[in-house]
């Protein structure tokens, strides 16, 4: 309907432009109205265009009115228009148009709200990507319930979703991970000495060196001496802790030799990753691809897009190494991207992997990454438009961590120390279902308290478990028939739904109706919040008419419109749910 009345106005523009009122057409923005007392859909085009022609926002409102006469004359859906306030345009539904969305709704049955506005358009999700070097814990649980929810709303409205984990498998962080194993092994082979400050501190650093020696007894033992001597001090003896840890990872490297160092490596990125993809798997979260940092190396992408960049004129050689000037697009500095020793920088990695998101043919590109990279944005635009692409073609979503809370006390955690709670950890508390909802109850962009107790808890309180209730009443209702010996006809409901005029069924409706315009704002302004919005209203307006009304009625034909309405809702419900990828039970 909106987009109805989107086209009636659009019309209406053409000819004040004709009548020569106005010059320009502003968007169009129609949104429904908060109180069924101004109708069903309102748009403010009069007052925007005012100043353009010289009028009084409610005389461009009449004017606008009286060309839309002979259309509104012959649509049915439309029963009024009226001017409020300062020059809002009101549109008023049909009591036919309106209850017809009960009946889409159960056509529509599991894909109603779907549609294909969005035309194929080839989109690359890539999120949490968190670096394997460690179990994921609830921080990257937040960004992984946004991008696949957020794929599933993409989906919905007819955009066609890749999702992508970016492997950090290469680099500095990944040799403090090897090392931090091989050093564990060596203590579980009974060599004593200090663990590096700088160092991976999990129990599952344990367990992986366990496993090494398992495997390969003391293959790859060798005395605290030759691993220490000649490394300079760590921290706690006055030492610097990066110096220290980077040592040892040289000294690891040249003590094993580089096969055998692979083979830890392997080991440990092998064990972390195998537990991430798992875990993901069973959070509901699925990928279409998993992309190794490595391979951009492997494949000569780097250098391939170091020379794309040279031929453009955007590199600069000073003294040993090579700068991309990336101030001129944006950026606060110029930025390295090869060193002077020769290496690569992990900024480079990042321009070689977003170049060849564009060569695999995406037309879109959605980073969803932690606050804490919010730095990054500019130089990473910057590449964009440095490869040639439009920078508006890449949009970086930043999620906030989430702060965990447990009887009303924060959880501390640290990632390096070991000291976190894991995704895992959360699951198994509270449950995917309250995990997923929760996560993206907000903005991404806002921080959030995850409050455990309340995602446990069977209350109205939960909204998870409120919303979860509401379609397991209606299933209950629905179940009550056959108990009952009592049947429910979806042909006379059909033809009944004009029986629909108590104020709770109304509401219901409108609300309803509502669905397939929210999903498709939800989709297209990243914003799945709006959904758990949106669901948590339907719920207490489900409950609210349960509370209200008798379903099951000696009136046959209200009976069968009723029901039609409440299976209609359950559907609606259980679409919802499903997209935050929540289960909609039948019995609770």
């Amino acid at each position: 309907m909106k987009e109805s009345i989107e086209n009636l106005l659009d019309r209406a523009l053409d000819q004040l432009i004709a009548d020569g009122l106005i010059e320009t057409k502003p968007a169009l923005q129609i949104t429904r109205t908060k109180d069924a007392a101004h109708g069903d859909f309102t748009c403010n085009v009069a007052m925007m265009l005012a100043k353009q022609a010289g009028k009084p926002p409610r005389e461009v409102a009449q004017a606008i009115i009286d060309t839309l006469v002979d259309a509104l004359g012959e649509n049915d859906a439309i029963e009024k228009v009226e001017i409020a306030g300062p020059g809002f345009i009101n549109f008023f539904l049909a009591q036919e148009s309106t209850l017809n969305i009960i009946n889409d709704i159960l056509a529509g049955g599991d894909r109603f709200g779907e549609s294909n506005a969005a035309n194929g358009e080839k989109v690359q999700i890539e999120f949490v990507s968190a670096n394997p070097t460690g179990p994921l814990h609830v921080g990257h649980g937040r960004g992984a319930a946004y991008g696949a929810t957020l794929a599933s709303l993409m989906r919905a409205v007819g955009f066609a979703v890749d999702c992508e984990y970016y492997v950090n498998d290469a680099g500095r962080q990944m040799n403090i991970l090897g090392t931090s194993v091989w050093l564990r092994y060596l203590e579980l082979n009974d060599v004593k000495f200090d663990f590096p400050i700088n160092g991976y501190k999990g129990d599952y650093i344990y367990d992986i060196a366990n496993s090494l020696k398992a495997e390969h007894g003391e293959s790859f033992v060798f005395s605290a001496e030759e691993v220490f001597q000649g490394i300079s001090a760590d921290e706690p003896a006055g030492g610097d802790k990066e110096k220290h840890i980077d040592g040892l990872i040289e000294r690891a490297k040249a003590l094993l030799g580089p096969d055998n160092y692979q083979i830890i490596f392997k080991a440990a990125l092998n064990s972390i990753l195998n537990d991430i993809r798992q875990d993901l798997e069973e959070f509901g979260v699925h990928y279409d691809c998993w992309y190794s940092e490595q391979t951009l190396a492997d494949r000569g992408l780097i250098q391939k897009a170091i020379e794309q960049l040279q031929k453009a004129g955007h590199i600069e050689k000073r003294g040993g190494a090579l700068w991309f000037l990336s101030t001129k697009f944006g950026d606060e500095k110029d930025r390295v991207v090869i060193r002077d020793n020769g290496q690569a920088t992990y900024f480079a990695s990042d321009i070689a992997y977003h170049m060849d998101k564009f060569d695999r043919g995406y037309q879109r590109l959605i980073n969803i990454w932690g606050a804490d990279h919010h730095g990054y944005v500019a130089r990473v635009k910057a590449a964009i438009g440095a490869l040639g692409a439009k920078q508006e073609q890449l949009d970086i979503l930043l999620v906030q961590f989430a702060n965990l809370y447990r009887s009303g006390e924060r959880v501390q955690m640290s990632t390096r120390s070991g000291s976190f709670v894991t995704l895992r950890e959360l699951r198994e508390e509270v449950g995917n279902d309250a995990a997923r909802f929760f996560y993206v109850m907000r903005k991404c962009e806002q921080h959030m308290d995850f409050d455990l107790d309340l995602a446990k808890s069977q209350s109205n309180d939960n909204p998870v478990y409120y919303i979860q209730y509401a379609h397991a009443r209606i299933c209950s209702v629905i179940n009550q028939l056959s108990e009952k010996e009592l049947k429910h006809d979806i042909e006379n409901g059909a033809k009944n739904l004009n029986l629909l005029t108590e104020k709770h069924e109304t509401e219901l409706i409108s609300k309803l109706d509502a669905y397939a315009d929210m999903l498709h704002k939800a989709a297209f302004n990243a914003e799945p919040h709006l959904l758990v919005h949106y669901l948590r209203e339907l719920a207490t307006l489900l409950h609210s008419y349960y509370n209200a009304h008798q379903f099951i009625n000696e009136d046959n034909n209200l009976h069968d419109a009723r029901f039609n309405l409440i299976i209609a809702t359950r559907q609606v419900l259980k679409n919802g749910l499903t997209l935050l990828g929540v289960s909609a039970p039948e019995k609770m």
